[in-house]
């Protein structure tokens, strides 16, 4: 682990390199004042040597000048050196998640899912800076203290240096309760974040169903686990920090006692003696590094650790052999396909079927039949048990997922906005198509004619997810974006289910376009919409019952007959 976070400093070595030499100097300034004392105290002040020490002052305020510039850079470079590892983390894992399966995000909250990307790694960087810095200065510190204390008097050394064994078993000792600590805090950060994205997301069903107290409930019971987890977190680190400086207090009574009593024997001078406090000072500034390096160590860890859970999540990969989709005429084939979501609930059981290149199918049925994950499996968003599917006589297993999924065009019911303008989101079809182009797409979705009435036309702010856009424009705008895509393979999932009947007329018609010379597959609730299609296919929770036209499904008086009929008497 140490090795792998270790690996993101070497983009930035040269950086990390100078913030290192800075620290160097700053740790050797620190070193000045003890040893200048000792001389003024022992030589300057007992010969009246004035001009020594207006010497020796200009020299420490020169070096302290130094030593101010070279602790900005520690603090400006190494800071930077901790931000863009950050950055890199945050590039890699973002990358990642793009690769990842929809099984993973079916298991993992948004909000979970943000705080390792955001929260954790924030200690992360802190520890990519101050962590080498304090291990280097403490290390520099601390032999250079030994060096010069030792010329003086070996022995008072060793009885001072030999103090530390205590604090290095202690804190080795509060490790692993740190760590477990930082754990379950950082656990329970991710869940009151999940509860706030989804509180935050929902608050307007929890305003229509006047639902504060109890989102309110559901938030504090969160929020409660949240400060037990800190209580635990803080009262280990209080363990730690305040067993840590009663180690460190009682160093500093040995170096105080021990000096004055080699003071009194005369076994070091005045000079001596003032040296050695002043070292027992600057020795014991390294060991306070240490033990905020050692807590700082286990909250950068854990992030780093729940970081890298993400990374190595299994990516979706292309099988070994695939080629890229070319010349695509949408014959799409089931043969024997089973399917279940890891739950040992068979979802579809040896379904076989086919759609030939430019035709429509239909699919209806009860929920839970297995409609939608028809849809979902032929852009491979899960991987089927058994059987295989191909599209223009391939199995999609031997074609590479991005052009698979390049040729397929998807409109659902919960149409997905992203904040920003309408243009961004129609251009999100197609990123590299110009602004004519999007134009044309939304004058093909019947839509064109709405956004130019809109304040700022294609410029207009949609709000987050479209919140300022009616459903039938969400909608109109989704059916924009893959008439800019222009796939040869076209899947409906219940695009027009929420829809008002003049609503639903006006999608209708721009779908019907769109459907043009393509394969489409359409997943539909309201069964007067798709009696134009070539095939209709009913499906229950057992697999495929019917299919035919609508005039055969009719005639056949069977469970579509029933459903129409049930449906047209509602209407």
């Amino acid at each position: 682990m140490v090795k792998r976070f270790c690996s993101y400093y070497k983009p930035n070595m040269k950086m990390f390199i100078f913030d290192m030499f800075c620290a160097l100097g700053v740790a050797i300034c620190d070193l000045f004042l003890p040893v200048v004392s000792r001389n003024i105290i022992d030589d300057y002040i007992p010969d009246k040597n004035i001009k020594m020490i207006f010497i020796w002052l200009g020299v420490l305020v020169a070096v302290y000048t130094i030593k101010m510039a070279g602790a900005y850079c520690v603090q400006y470079y190494g800071h930077m050196v901790g931000v863009r590892m950050q950055y890199q983390m945050r590039n890699e894992v973002f990358a990642h998640m793009q690769k990842l399966p929809f099984s993973y995000f079916d298991d993992h909250k948004t909000g979970t899912i943000m705080s390792r990307i955001i929260n954790d790694l924030m200690d992360v960087s802190e520890l990519a800076h101050h962590g080498p810095e304090n291990l280097f200065l403490a290390a520099i510190l601390l032999i250079g203290s030994f060096i010069l204390m030792a010329r003086v008097n070996i022995w008072l050394t060793l009885i001072i240096f030999l103090s530390m064994p205590p604090l290095v078993i202690f804190a080795m000792f509060k490790r692993v309760k740190l760590g477990k600590s930082f754990t379950k805090m950082r656990e329970q950060v991710g869940e009151i974040n999940a509860s706030l994205e989804n509180s935050i997301s929902g608050i307007r069903v929890s305003k229509a169903f006047d639902n504060a107290d109890y989102e309110l409930g559901h938030f504090r019971e969160n929020n409660d686990k949240f400060v037990d987890a800190r209580r635990g977190a803080y009262k280990a680190m209080a363990e730690f920090s305040s067993g840590s400086d009663y180690i460190i207090d009682l160093l500093n009574v040995i170096a105080i006692v021990s000096s004055g009593f080699c003071a009194i024997k005369g076994y070091i001078t005045p000079g001596d003696f003032a040296l050695f406090m002043m070292f027992a000072n600057v020795f014991i500034s390294p060991i306070k590094r240490l033990v905020g390096f050692i807590e700082q160590l286990q909250s950068g860890m854990t992030g780093f650790e729940r970081f890298t859970q993400i990374l190595d999540t299994e990516p979706e990969k292309d099988d070994e052999g695939a080629t890229e989709l070319r010349d695509v005429k949408g014959d799409i084939v089931f043969e024997n396909v089973s399917f279940d979501y890891g739950n040992d609930k068979t979802v579809l059981d040896k379904i076989n079927l086919h759609i030939p290149a430019g035709k429509t199918a239909a699919f209806v049925g009860p929920s839970g039949g297995g409609k939608t994950t028809i849809c979902n499996l032929i852009p491979r968003f899960y991987e089927i048990k058994e059987g295989s599917i191909k599209l223009d006589g391939r199995d999609i297993r031997e074609i590479t997922r991005s052009s698979l999924r390049d040729s397929i065009g998807m409109v659902s019911q919960d149409v997905f906005l992203f904040t920003g303008t309408v243009y961004d989101n129609i251009l999100y079809g197609k990123p590299t198509a110009t602004r004519d182009e999007v134009v044309l797409a939304a004058k093909r979705a019947n839509i064109d004619e709405f956004i130019m009435s809109l304040p700022n036309g294609y410029d207009t702010f949609v709000g987050e997810r479209g919140v300022k856009l009616s459903g039938g424009q969400k909608q109109r705008i989704s059916i924009a974006r893959v008439f800019l895509k222009n796939p040869p393979l076209l899947i409906l999932d219940e695009a027009t289910s929420a829809l008002d009947n003049a609503t639903e007329l006006q999608i209708q018609d721009a779908l019907a376009k769109l459907a043009v010379g393509r394969t489409t597959l359409i997943v539909a609730h309201r069964l007067t919409t798709i009696r134009n299609a070539d095939e209709i296919i009913v499906m229950d929770d057992t697999g495929i019952k019917e299919r035919g036209t609508h005039k055969e499904l009719l005639e056949k008086n069977g469970i579509y007959a029933e459903l129409y009929n049930s449906q047209f008497r509602v209407d």
